[in-house]
């Protein structure tokens, strides 16, 4: 057996994981977590990216001696380096304001119907080709000779080494799903640099072994080799879903919900980016043709504002609420920002016309619910845009945890949910690297070896699928 370290960063935290792999074994243990806090500042909303490298740090010092590193993260944001390689301030975080407005003024160069032709990417404000519209006019980007995406950067750290992995880099809106390679025409006429970004690498490549001072600092003896993986989490996370052939949709849970398919064609029709449906890469070549949904985030900003009560006891009281009695839409934007969740829900409820949420366990069964809802219709437009049926959805991430959840999806879906792992993008991650060092087969035989090793629950959908139908009746029916 040998051992890999996953860092795997999240929206809200970051764990170092050691996973343990022999030719029919998997073993996953947490090595160290640590907070992932974004700062606001008088300029905006940062992320601490030197808190996090500190945990990185403290994580590989835990996880002992292992025979690779690799690194997944979110998605779209990035760092900058000067011409010495320094960090020119904190990244940006995503749901920062300085994006408003900017798609429309990118559009005036690029027309989005084209746009979504030439990289399949959906419209969301904090894409990374309009943060840099956003970020072009500033000191901080005129004096950028060089821009990592977070996992990048710290691999950067670690290593010394530059380079872009492909799954990140296709969530940019600057990469064309056709070629794997970046999109020269719509980076030119969008005024952006491609120079600014490292070489590309893909999931599996040598990413450099660790720097000298980092083996001083981790306490590990060299040399340690970084290997690249999917670096988006969600490319980790659908590696490691357990299905078995290709009639399958994913819905990969956390503070988002990403819902969707893995195909081997990018899906770029009008209909497709009228649907705001995605195409990002995935492992192999593969597309990740998904609808990203706001996910657990509306739960979890709940919970901050009340104080964080136990989430057992409000998934309990959840539970003994009549189904579908208020639904939001999870997709809209107004949910985007953080503060007063509670109050916009309720106001959202209050517009349409529906019940408002007068108690902590009436928002949860309503938030539930409402992605309950958002799963449905995303993996049902996405088999009918795709053309490519399914017969099981797999749910992987932290969302696994929440039975209620996966019940009312198999419930709204009208169709088996197998369930885990919980850990699925450390999981990829592991697996990518032990792939690269000859321990295991093809994507099949990851999927496979995952499904013997982990634990996974299976939900059969019951209830009245008709209530489903209303509830997205009504919700279509409601002012935006």
């Amino acid at each position: 057996m040998k051992s890999y370290a996953a860092v795997d960063l999240g929206a809200s935290s970051g764990r170092v994981m050691v996973g343990r792999v022999g030719p029919d074994s998997l073993e996953l243990t947490e090595a160290h977590r640590f907070p992932n806090r974004p700062v606001r500042v008088p300029e905006g909303l940062r992320w601490d990216v030197l808190g996090l490298y500190a945990g990185v740090l403290d994580g590989l010092r835990a996880a002992g001696r292992v025979d690779s590193v690799g690194i997944d993260s979110w998605a779209v944001d990035y760092g900058l380096l000067d011409a010495d390689g320094a960090l020119l301030g904190n990244p940006v975080h995503y749901r920062d304001a300085r994006t408003e407005g900017v798609a429309e003024k990118v559009w005036a160069s690029v027309p989005p119907e084209e746009l979504y032709a030439a990289t399949g990417i959906q419209y969301a404000p904090f894409n990374t080709l309009y943060q840099l519209a956003s970020a072009r006019s500033t000191a901080q980007f005129a004096a950028a000779r060089r821009l990592l995406l977070i996992p990048d950067l710290l691999t950067y750290w670690l290593t010394g080494e530059q380079g872009t992995e492909l799954t990140n880099a296709s969530t940019t809106q600057l990469v064309d799903p056709r070629t794997r390679d970046w999109a020269y025409d719509v980076a030119a006429r969008a005024g952006i640099d491609l120079e600014l970004f490292a070489p590309l690498r893909r999931p599996g490549d040598p990413a450099g072994v660790l720097r000298a001072e980092v083996l001083e600092q981790t306490g590990l003896r060299g040399p340690v080799p970084v290997t690249a993986v999917g670096s988006h989490d969600t490319a980790s996370a659908v590696a490691a879903v357990p299905a078995v052939g290709e009639r399958f949709a994913y819905i990969c849970t956390g503070t988002w919900s990403l819902a969707g398919l893995e195909l081997d064609e990018p899906v770029l029709t009008e209909e497709s980016r009228a649907a705001n449906f995605t195409n990002e890469l995935g492992l192999d070549g593969t597309v990740r043709y998904l609808r990203n949904i706001m996910g657990l985030w509306l739960l979890q900003e709940c919970v901050r504002a009340w104080g964080d009560p136990d989430l057992g006891e409000l998934l309990r009281e959840a539970a003994e609420v009549p189904s579908l009695r208020s639904v939001v839409d999870a997709q809209d934007a107004a949910f985007l920002a953080p503060g007063r969740m509670p109050e916009r829900i309720a106001e959202a409820c209050r517009v349409s016309g529906q019940p408002v949420p007068a108690t902590r366990g009436e928002f949860t069964r309503c938030i539930l619910d409402s992605l309950a809802l958002a799963h449905r219709r995303a993996i049902a437009e996405a088999q009918r845009l795709a053309d490519h049926p399914v017969d099981v959805v797999h749910i992987v991430g932290g969302g696994t945890r929440n039975a209620l959840l996966c019940r009312l999806t198999a419930d709204a879906c009208g169709l088996p949910v197998v369930a885990g792992p919980t850990e699925a993008a450390a999981l990829g991650n592991v697996l990518v690297q032990a792939r690269a060092h000859g321990l295991v087969g093809d994507r099949a035989g990851m999927r496979r070896l995952i499904a013997r090793t982990q634990p996974l629950t299976r939900y059969e959908p019951s209830g009245d699928a008709a209530a489903w139908r209303a509830a997205e009746a009504r919700l279509a029916g409601a002012p935006r």
